[in-house]
């Protein structure tokens, strides 16, 4: 047999193979479609479930987060943060959460004097160029746009004598018009260059925004600033993914919905109150009740009797909504929504009236948890890149610093501090401090730092007060614990104390129901 008949053959054999199946019937598969024997039911493919998986793709992260997927996603989450008061509480109360009135440096490398100059130096330059007030505005759009960009530049017009500066951009300018050459130690993302190991070496920012009057999209030109000069901070959702997507994106379906639904109750609810009554009779048809035309209006005067035929009543349009499932339902949906941002419902809605205190701090915790993610993120993609700045420039200025702190040998180690979350029970949380304290299970480091404060700042300040306080003749008491009274001190006609007993004393702690040492 030749070659080709031996081919020929081969393929015989397969196609009867294929065909045959146990029972001796045979089994047609339509033509371009594959059999997939799938081990879990989730990879099965129904008429029933085709419909809902028809747009999952394997595109890679960049792919899918295209500039013109991108470019929609952000448009529709700036117009419903613009015009709908959730989406834009929601967004704010991220915002002040995570920043609050604005990190604070304590510089842990350098000791002394020069620490604490080193840290007012940069509290004074941050209050110049509103670093808070900037920070904020990039969270914001971390929520809106997916990403926030900001430009380390000059300005002359700071009454600082650090000149450097922080100017948020958004993220349309950073991109690239028209073609960028890339070769293979080097690749373009929508306006970032990076280099082979994956870091950014450049960027690239439009002169105008897209969206500006007057400019013409395909004739913009850009500014090719370097890596070292741009802060870049967004959440990556994927592995290799290096343009961010707006956080609001699953939940904005989930607000049109939401906006749609109370419209339409409005409306519904309008509409039954526009009319001021009807009238209707209970008379058969052609009996006794005198003729009216139907669908006719007539206009009422306010405060005034009238008459109506005979035979005929007046009453109102029932008004069947807003159903008493309404609120449950905005529940429901404001729930879903808040999810995806880790906001409890009570932060997002800014109600709290379905909560006890068990429940109301069950969900602040992993809500505080998330600001303080957040705030770690903030702290390694501008705080720290902004700092390093801020230094270099510093040491340049003849005069600014000691001269000491002007060498490479400097260690410029430092840790931000934040607003500190208050808590709804102040008076247990001061008895689980103390009790932390005494027991020697946390610092004062730590203590002071979930307030946000410096403590070696806070005690050297609790000392001048007390030695005040000493200089005016007023008493300075030690502060006792809270529920411990104050052990009051015997007079001369009083009976002496009692002899303690062996050990420690303890009191009784209603809180825990364990003894405290004194």
């Amino acid at each position: 047999m030749s070659v080709l008949g031996r081919i020929i053959e081969g393929l015989r054999a397969i196609g009867r193979s294929n065909a045959a199946v146990p029972g001796g019937r045979r089994h047609r598969f339509a033509p371009g479609r594959v059999r997939v024997r799938a081990a879990y039911d989730a990879a099965q493919t129904t008429d029933e479930n085709r419909k809902h998986w028809s747009l999952a793709d394997g595109l890679s992260a960049d792919a899918a987060a295209s500039p013109w997927v991108r470019r929609i996603l952000r448009n529709r989450s700036r117009y419903e943060v613009c015009n709908n008061a959730y989406a834009r509480g929601m967004v704010l109360t991220i915002a002040n959460d995570c920043v609050g009135t604005g990190p604070r440096l304590q510089v842990t490398g350098i000791a002394g004097d020069d620490a604490r100059l080193v840290e007012r130096a940069f509290a004074d330059w941050a209050r110049g160029c509103d670093l808070a007030e900037k920070l904020r505005t990039l969270r914001v759009a971390q929520a809106e746009d997916g990403e926030a960009f900001a430009l380390l530049t000059s300005n002359p017009g700071l009454n600082t004598r650090v000149k450097l500066d922080v100017r948020p951009i958004e993220a349309d300018q950073v991109a690239t018009p028209g073609f960028l050459p890339t070769g293979p130690e080097r690749s373009a993302i929508d306006g970032i260059v990076f280099d082979v190991a994956g870091n950014p070496i450049e960027y690239h920012v439009l002169k105008d925004h897209p969206g500006a009057q007057g400019t013409t999209r395909f004739l913009l030109d850009s500014t090719t600033v370097p890596a070292a000069s741009m802060l870049h901070c967004f959440r990556a959702d994927r592995p290799g993914q290096r343009r961010g997507v707006p956080e609001l994106t699953p939940a904005l379906p989930l607000f049109a919905q939401l906006r749609r639904y109370t419209l339409a109750v409005l409306a519904a609810a309008e509409t039954a109150a526009d009319f001021a009554g009807v009238l209707y009779t209970d008379a058969p048809a052609n009996g006794e009740a005198d003729a009216v035309e139907p669908m006719d209006t007539v206009d009422l005067a306010a405060r005034a009797m009238l008459t109506l035929p005979s035979g005929w009543k007046m009453g109102q349009v029932h008004a069947e909504q807003p159903a008493t499932t309404y609120a449950e339902f905005k529940r429901e949906v404001l729930n879903e929504i808040a999810r995806c941002l880790n906001l409890p419902y009570n932060i997002a809605a800014g109600n709290s009236s379905g909560y006890n205190y068990a429940s109301g701090r069950l969900d602040h915790q992993v809500y505080h948890k998330a600001i303080r993610v957040d705030q770690a993120r903030c702290a390694a993609r501008l705080l720290d890149p902004l700092f390093a700045a801020w230094v270099r420039e510093a040491i340049l200025i003849e005069g600014f610093l000691p001269q000491r702190l002007r060498t490479a040998a400097t260690d410029w180690s430092h840790q931000w501090f934040w607003d500190g979350q208050e808590h709804v029970d102040p008076l247990k949380e001061a008895a689980a401090q103390a009790q932390r304290l005494a027991s020697n299970t946390t610092t004062l480091a730590d203590e002071y730092a979930r307030k946000g404060q410096d403590w070696d700042e806070q005690l050297r300040q609790r000392a001048r007060e007390r030695a005040l306080m000493r200089d005016l003749g007023l008493e300075a008491t030690e502060p006792t614990s809270p529920g411990r009274a104050q052990p009051s001190t015997p007079g001369r006609g009083d009976p002496p104390p009692r002899d303690a007993p062996d050990g420690p004393a303890t009191d009784g702690s209603e809180e825990d129901g364990d003894a405290v040492p004194v």
